[in-house]
């Protein structure tokens, strides 16, 4: 409010969270502090809030709420693909309680698509709403975030980072709506949070690893994905990933992993334990032919290498028959896949679930349905 922000909802506070962001980032203190405060509203388009900064320690502390712009025509600075973009502060932690709203409906339509004589298809791409590019030592917590344009939370480039007790809700009709995506980032914990939107609620890319999930409730949404990976005959990598203790529910997937055709790379050293599901409908998934739509899907010798794959402690419920799905390639064949104490029934009082393995190889014990077929 000391930069000349409104807070009504209405009024235009972008320009004062730009001055208010380098009056913290210039502080030369131990620790600077920017408070949204309680009790307002904040409506920002674009932002950039750029580093480094001179502290140590940058805290922006969200009490309040921010709002995006309502209507897409309205955006300026859609470059970035982004909305709040932070971008080389190390250092930095976001909390406070509040909430920030992207109020992505108008964009989940093709309605928003705008011809501009100067910019062509202006804001084509709907904007994620927070994303960190290059930020170490970032700790995100008690946040709640709704309604993105497209991904809520994204990270890349960063190290070290914890990302805690977060509440990230969207309809489970909103496209492309991901509650957490990771890129190119290593050593990153999330959590004891909820996320339940339209899509992935956690997706490990490209450059992931080092990576520990612990209590996520998830569903709606796609589930847990590594991927997708390999994309138009890409080179990609995944190693170190840990998650436990989450629950699925009315999720398309639970432990998904999902590769291209003709690309390259590892995905490897992945475990997920102690998994609750409720009416899963692909509870475990490895898709080496991943191809959304089915039209024009690529056909190489090469694939992306999945092997060291551990799944213990499942219990719960499939919609699907197969509620074991292991879909490999025949250039590239998963291996080092390990079953242990799986215990998924169907959701259907008349149905019995089953395993499908194709090119796939590992052991399993104590599982149900029986997977067999691992050892073939």
């Amino acid at each position: 409010m000391q930069y000349g922000a409104k807070g009504d909802g209405n009024a235009d506070d972008t320009k004062a969270f730009e001055r208010a962001w380098q009056g913290v980032c210039n502080d030369d203190g131990q620790r600077s502090t920017l408070t949204i405060p309680l009790g307002k509203t904040f409506l920002v388009g674009p932002v950039n809030f750029q580093g480094p900064c001179k502290s140590p320690v940058i805290h922006f502390q969200i009490r309040g709420m921010v709002i995006a712009p309502e209507d897409p025509n309205s955006w300026n600075g859609c470059e970035t693909g982004v909305w709040l973009l932070f971008s080389n502060v190390n250092g930095l932690i976001m909390d406070g309680g509040g909430m920030i709203n992207g109020r992505g409906r108008a964009w989940w339509t093709k309605s928003y698509l705008t011809y501009d004589i100067k910019n062509a298809f202006k804001c084509a791409v709907p904007p994620s709403a927070l994303h960190f590019e290059n930020c170490n030592g970032l700790r995100l917590s008690q946040l709640k975030h709704r309604d993105s344009p497209r991904n809520h939370i994204g990270l890349s480039r960063c190290n070290n980072a914890s990302l805690s007790h977060l509440d990230i809700l969207a309809p489970a009709s909103s496209p492309n709506t991901d509650g957490i995506d990771i890129s190119i980032s290593t050593q990153i914990r999330i959590q004891h949070s909820v996320i339940k939107t339209g899509d992935d609620c956690i997706a490990l890319s490209n450059g992931s690893s080092q990576i520990d999930i612990t209590g996520i409730d998830c569903g709606p949404g796609h589930g847990i994905s590594i991927g997708s990976l390999g994309m138009n005959g890409e080179y990609s990598t995944v190693e170190g990933v840990y998650v436990r203790k989450c629950n699925f529910s009315g999720t398309q997937n639970g432990a998904r992993i999902k590769t291209w055709q003709g690309g390259s790379g590892y995905a490897r050293d992945i475990t997920f334990e102690q998994i609750n599901l409720h009416k899963v409908y692909n509870p475990i998934l490895i898709d080496q032919y991943y191809c959304p739509g089915k039209h024009n899907c690529p056909k190489g010798s090469s694939g992306v290498n999945i092997s060291d794959i551990s799944y213990k402690l499942f219990q719960g419920t499939s919609i699907s028959r197969t509620a074991l799905n292991f879909d490999c390639s025949s250039n590239v064949p998963c291996s080092g896949i390990s079953l242990d104490r799986i215990n998924i029934t169907s959701a259907v009082n008349t149905q019995h679930t089953i395993a499908y393995c194709n090119n796939a190889y590992g052991t399993s014990s104590f599982t149900e349905p029986s997977a067999t077929c691992l050892s073939h």
